[in-house]
């Protein structure tokens, strides 16, 4: 990301838009406005004092002068306080009459009253110098081509007073002109790279500080875990996805923190100073121990920073990669590339699978052999779930128009899942399997044959990782708190990794290789279909019970709702 500086001067002006921007909210212009109002206070001191010295060493003192020295020195400790600074002083108007134009003809009354050899011509170089620093370049030429003037009327005057030869005073006069002009031009150079400088410095600390932000963003919402280690092995930064590759509570330590700390990160450190040690990229498959479960298999790339100036030593950026999830994602695109190929075979399976189940049927007619008959049974159940298996990829394929369900496909749902349950078990003479209705009378709007599909995915994914103790799979209806009736599918099965969990529901997904990932897919395609949702939750059935993987669907009721 680049940024651009506009620096083109206005036409009538030698101030560029750069130039006023900085000139309004400079912070040194600020200071250098207070640094010459505590020089103005301090000469209207000095002044002062000096009258003291004058009226000690015996001299006529004015009463003039000291009243001209006493307000001057008011007028500045008025100004220094009240006075409102917009830098730069554009034109001769109040900002430079209450200031400069004060101090010309203070400066200017006290060399017209000039009291024995005190000469007050150095004075003038304050005003020249604000002129020049804190106002426009035509500000500081024209009051340095007043101070000259006045500085030729005064060498004039004396001429006019005393009669005596003029030209070394005029001469005089001229020379510390031409040298006022030099340093106004110098002073007013100077002012104006301060401010261009300083322009720069502030835009190229809000870029950085914008860029700083985004790379915080970036970070934190990359996938990949992220680990910044200086050459001492310390930590000094690390994102979310680290904490949840990593675990062992990285989230709760204090930056920065030593990466050997923690015995499961030894491998980590080992690997850092390897990176160093070589000044080379380091890339490696590591086990990482979890606080709880088995190591997680992490892939580490590292990335040595450059060292940007002397005295500043290189980092090593980590990149950890969870290899299940990395596999999980590949295999995700794998089989969705899969999947779109497996559509346009199933319509080309169906035509073979219609006369497959005809064949059967027609030749089971002329069958009497029981044993025969059975075989043709056989056949045809197998070929109604080839039927089911096309339908349910044509259906992940196929984007349905959302229509609303007939008042017909509205069932009662504790004698549904009991009917519907009872069938799974007897179909797979699976034992441990507990029923608990309690949603008594609760009429849902959703088709028999979706809701059996789902019932029988559930059931599957429960059996495949359930024990087989009594209860160890649990089937139970029930109204929530918003008063929907809802079914839960818990298991007592492990607990799924975050990776799969964060997957669980996508298509072709699977932490299996056997399976095809569309189960948990098509539950949720039928649930949004019919109104319903979804949902993954790992918890306990009761106090002192285990912990358990369940699923649970929440229907809409039966008076109304949405079906694709």
């Amino acid at each position: 990301m680049s940024t651009f500086l506009w620096s083109r001067a206005e036409p009538g002006t030698d101030w560029t838009p750069l130039d006023r921007a900085a000139g309004r909210e400079s912070s040194a212009l600020l200071r250098l406005w207070r640094g010459f109002m505590t020089a103005r206070g301090f000469i209207a001191v000095v002044l002062l004092l000096l009258q003291a010295v004058v009226l000690a060493l015996g001299q006529v003192l004015q009463p003039i002068v000291v009243a001209l020295t006493g307000g001057y020195l008011v007028v500045t400790l008025l100004t220094a306080r009240f006075s409102l600074f917009q830098p730069p002083v554009r034109r001769f108007g109040t900002a430079w009459l209450s200031t400069i134009g004060v101090d010309l003809v203070v400066f200017s009354t006290l060399q017209l009253l000039q009291v024995g050899s005190i000469n007050y011509t150095p004075l003038f170089a304050l005003p020249v110098l604000m002129g020049a620093v804190l106002g426009t370049g035509a500000v500081g030429l024209g009051t340095t081509a007043m101070v000259t003037l006045l500085l030729l009327a005064h060498a004039g005057w004396y001429w006019l007073q005393q009669q005596a030869e003029p030209s070394a005073r005029f001469v005089q006069a001229a020379l510390t002109g031409t040298g006022l002009f030099v340093v106004a031009l110098l002073a007013h150079e100077l002012a104006r790279r301060l401010m261009r400088e300083e322009a720069l410095a502030q835009s190229n600390r809000g870029a950085a500080q914008m860029h700083a932000l985004v790379n915080d963003l970036v970070i934190e919402t990359l996938s990949e875990g992220v680990l910044v280690v200086d050459a001492q092995g310390q930590v000094h930064a690390a994102n979310p996805a680290a904490d949840a590759i990593l675990g062992q509570g990285l989230a709760q330590l204090a930056l920065p923190f030593a990466l050997s700390a923690h015995p499961a990160w030894a491998p980590l450190a080992a690997i850092a100073r390897n990176t160093f040690a070589r000044r080379a990229s380091q890339a490696r498959e590591i086990p990482i121990a979890q606080a709880q479960g088995a190591p997680r298999e992490v892939r580490v790339r590292t990335r040595l920073t450059r060292a940007a100036e002397r005295g500043i030593d290189s980092l090593c950026v980590m990149f950890l990669q969870d290899l299940r999830e990395l596999e999980a994602r590949i295999r995700t695109e794998k089989l969705a590339a899969m999947g779109r190929m497996s559509a346009a075979v199933a319509h080309e399976i169906r035509n073979p699978l219609a006369a497959i189940t005809q064949a059967s049927a027609l030749l089971g007619e002329d069958l009497v052999d029981p044993a025969h008959r059975r075989l043709t049974t056989m056949v045809q159940q197998n070929a109604q779930r080839l039927s089911r298996i096309v339908d349910d990829v044509l259906d992940v394929a196929r984007a349905r128009q959302q229509r609303v369900l007939p008042m017909g496909e509205q069932l009662v749902l504790d004698p549904t899942v009991r009917t519907l349950a009872e069938e799974w078990v007897r179909q797979t003479q699976r034992q441990g399997v507990l029923l608990v209705l309690e949603a008594a009378g609760s009429v849902v709007r959703f088709d028999i044959e979706h809701l059996r599909r789902i019932l029988v995915n559930l059931l599957d994914n429960a059996a495949r990782y359930a024990g087989a103790r009594e209860g160890s799979i649990q089937v139970t209806t029930r109204l929530n708190a918003a008063g929907r009736a809802t079914l839960q599918v818990w298991s007592d099965g492990a607990p799924l990794e975050p990776a799969v969990q964060r997957h669980l529901f996508e298509p072709f997904f699977s932490s299996e290789s056997r399976s095809s990932g569309l189960g948990l897919y098509l539950c949720r395609e039928l649930c949004e279909r019919h109104g319903a949702t979804i949902g993954y939750e790992r918890r306990s059935l009761g106090a002192g019970e285990p912990e358990g993987n369940e699923f649970a669907v929440a229907f809409m009721p039966g008076e109304g709702g949405l079906t694709q």
